[in-house]
């Protein structure tokens, strides 16, 4: 492991985005405490809006502020330019740090090259959470060590990590489309890259400044790919056979070097214990097994760990039963396909399930969803969102759907139609920004109307 305080001690640094998650914060902490010269933290939102991450911070008499707004100066004459993931790929402000010999790179990427350890790094529009979860979970369960667990994953700043990191530490990542961008700038990928599964999601990002929905498809997926593109010989890449398939439209003209591990959820027996129903969720185990296997791992101990697992908060976890009606918290299936796939888990055949959903367009088509509501649902209700107008369209004439003002509206509406037998199903299909800051506000709301249950 490199030095970090060495590395950041004297530098000067602008971080671009600090946000409300804590990430962005633990990242600037780090750099300051370790000696950085100067740091510029800059961001969008105002000095307002980020009033507790800066309180956070009021003890480093090195970081002053740039809010409301990005300024050329913050981004010239620096030693290191730290962006957040999600900013722009082709932002004004990354290009003139680069252009101006600034090392540009973002938290989890810059984690990995410092720390010099092994990384086993999770990825995909559908899974990727459930997956990183259940390799970090069989991981603790079978060394009986502490795995690091960065990338996406909520509160974590990657950079803080550094102060834990040993010489047989191994680190589990989530790493979405936009933190991957920062491991192709580094030109580096995981040494074992797990690729869960590829479909429409983030258009709304991607299909920008007139680009055609195939551009964007192509853009999101080169993204995505940036988690096995860089490996060398010795990498392990576990991935599904859809997704190879869409790296050999995409990248045709990229050679396979490393080990290649293409499964199903058939490699999961059936008498396999998992506390996550749906077949979507045996086929995360299956690639979370062929990822421990890559590490050496034998099977039987893979699923003795496996069957502990609990599942993940916000991914059909099952927060709550009363008077023989589940309540199932799905908040972060914020694509059309994942609450598809949620209702075609929880539904046996009794057309028992009171859906929560709605929320903001990602320019995903809903023509697969509405045809599954028919099927599977009771009851709809929906909360106000651009995705919500569309599916309403294709929902109009069922008189079994209701659009609420409100989650607690939506909630309380449910829960008085719910009888014995039902399932409560919140797994809203769509982005939280309707009407919350992020997914992570909408998830605790919904959790603390339920625990009032």
């Amino acid at each position: 492991m490199k030095d970090y305080r060495e590395y950041f001690a004297g530098k000067k640094v602008t971080v671009m985005g600090l946000g409300l998650l804590g990430r962005g914060v633990g990242d600037a902490a780090l750099i300051a405490e370790a000696g950085a010269a100067e740091v510029i933290v800059t961001d969008l939102k105002s000095a307002e809006e980020l009033q507790s991450s800066i309180a956070a911070l009021q003890a480093h008499e090195n970081i002053s502020y740039s809010l409301g707004g990005h300024k050329e100066e913050d981004f010239t004459d620096r030693d290191l330019v730290l962006v957040a993931a999600g900013v722009p790929a082709d932002s004004e402000f990354v290009r003139i740090a680069k252009s101006k010999s600034a090392y540009v790179a973002q938290s989890a990427a810059l984690f990995a090259e410092l720390s010099g350890i092994p990384i086993i790094g999770v990825t995909g529009t559908r899974g990727k959470s459930t997956v990183t979860m259940m390799i970090h979970h069989c991981l603790q369960q079978i060394t009986g060590e502490r795995i690091l667990l960065g990338g996406n994953v909520r509160g974590v700043s990657n950079l803080q990590l550094l102060k834990d990191v040993k010489s047989e530490s191994l680190c589990v990542m989530e790493l979405d489309s936009w933190q991957l961008q920062g491991w192709g700038w580094a030109n580096m990928s995981p040494q074992v890259a797990v690729f869960t599964s590829f479909m429409e999601d983030h258009l709304n990002y991607y299909m920008r400044n007139g680009v055609t929905k195939e551009e964007a498809m192509a853009a999101y997926f080169t993204d995505k790919a940036q988690i096995f593109l860089h490996q060398d010989e010795s990498g392990t890449l576990v991935t599904t056979p859809a997704v190879f398939e869409w790296l050999k439209k995409v990248l045709p003209d990229y050679t396979l070097g490393q080990e290649v591990k293409l499964v199903d959820s058939s490699l999961i027996p059936e008498e396999a214990h998992l506390a996550m129903p749906g077949e979507h969720n045996r086929l995360n185990a299956a690639l979370a097994t062929t990822a421990l296997e890559a590490l050496g791992i034998e099977e039987s101990v893979i699923y003795a760990a496996l069957a502990l697992f609990p599942g993940v908060e916000g991914r059909l976890q099952l927060v709550k039963t009363y008077d023989n009606v589940r309540v199932y918290n799905d908040n972060n299936a914020t694509t059309p396909q994942a609450t598809q796939a949620a209702l075609e888990a929880l539904d046996l055949g009794n057309q028992n399930i009171i859906l929560i959903a709605g929320g903001a367009d990602k320019n995903i088509s809903v023509e697969n969803l509405a045809y599954v509501i028919t099927e599977h649902c009771k009851q709809v209700i929906l909360t106000p969102g651009s995705g919500t107008d569309r599916l309403l369209e294709l929902l109009h004439e069922n008189a079994s759907v209701s659009v609420v003002a409100d989650l607690a509206a939506a909630v309380a509406t449910a829960t008085a139609a719910a009888k014995a037998g039902d399932i409560i199903l919140f797994s809203p299909a769509f982005a939280s920004f309707a009407q919350y800051k992020n997914e992570y506000e909408r998830n605790d709301q919904f959790l603390s109307l339920i625990e009032k249950l």
